[in-house]
């Protein structure tokens, strides 16, 4: 297993509040997507296979400049997508809001994980279409669940195979957040707020708990990958 990760480097032509970077960054995203001939991924059903960070660095006054530097981390298994879109990315020169000038790729190899960390906040849907918070649900079980589920889905999504668990690939769980975070956007001219929550994990260290803390990092943990939810780093032997 494999995953690649292209670091992008923007300028920004406007200044840019924190709260909106997330849709600014998503619709740069799926509108390079289309002019680079992949505007199908985000029309298909199912999972779009890639993640995206928010830019760095963050400003203390949560506010993004105009006229400086910044980026942001996109990542996917799937190394045609990437390379694909790296260009794309690049060739989107009218956004009124930003341009990447620069993309790095690297190739990161499956390696042992000891800890996930969300950077971005991890979203849960519950089945009342609420989203999953410690105030207004706190059924920790059923959020390793739900997230543990999601993985296994895409991971055979992606790959083609069936992954079987002995157990939930979640062996340690903290909440590091006091109050729900969230990431605003708009659809169809309303706005969106998905909610979520900012973790520490340590996965299990058995073979399919392993494989799916690393599609974590590939593709995203949790839901709304393609809006930036649930980006995730990881600290482990490589």
């Amino acid at each position: 297993m494999k995953y690649y990760e292209l670091t992008c480097t923007a300028y920004l032509k406007m200044d840019l509040a924190f709260e909106k970077s997330f849709e600014i960054l998503s619709k740069y995203i799926t509108f390079s997507m289309a002019r680079g001939g992949l505007e199908n991924i985000h029309k298909q059903l199912g999972f779009k296979h890639y993640v995206f960070s928010g830019l760095l660095p963050i400003e203390k006054e949560k506010l993004y400049k105009k006229g400086s530097i910044y980026t942001f981390t996109i990542r996917s298994p799937d190394e045609e997508f990437i390379d694909t879109l790296s260009k794309a990315l690049r060739q989107n020169i009218d956004n009124p809001n930003l341009l990447v000038v620069h993309g790095d790729k690297k190739t990161i190899k499956n390696f042992f994980i000891s800890e996930l960390y969300s950077v971005t906040p991890v979203i849960t849907t519950l089945e009342n279409g609420d989203f999953w918070t410690l105030q207004r649900s706190g059924d920790i079980m059923q959020l390793q669940k739900q997230l543990h589920d999601n993985l296994e889905k895409k991971y055979q999504s992606f790959y083609g195979d069936k992954i079987e668990a002995s157990q939930n690939f979640i062996q340690l769980l903290e909440i590091k957040n006091k109050v729900p975070q969230n990431i605003k956007i708009h659809k169809e001219d309303k706005k969106v707020t998905f909610f979520g929550n900012k973790f520490k994990i340590v996965p299990n260290e058995d073979e399919v708990s392993q494989k799916l803390a690393f599609v974590a990092l590939a593709c995203g943990l949790g839901e709304k990958n393609s809006y930036g939810g649930g980006f995730v780093i990881a600290k482990g032997m490589r």
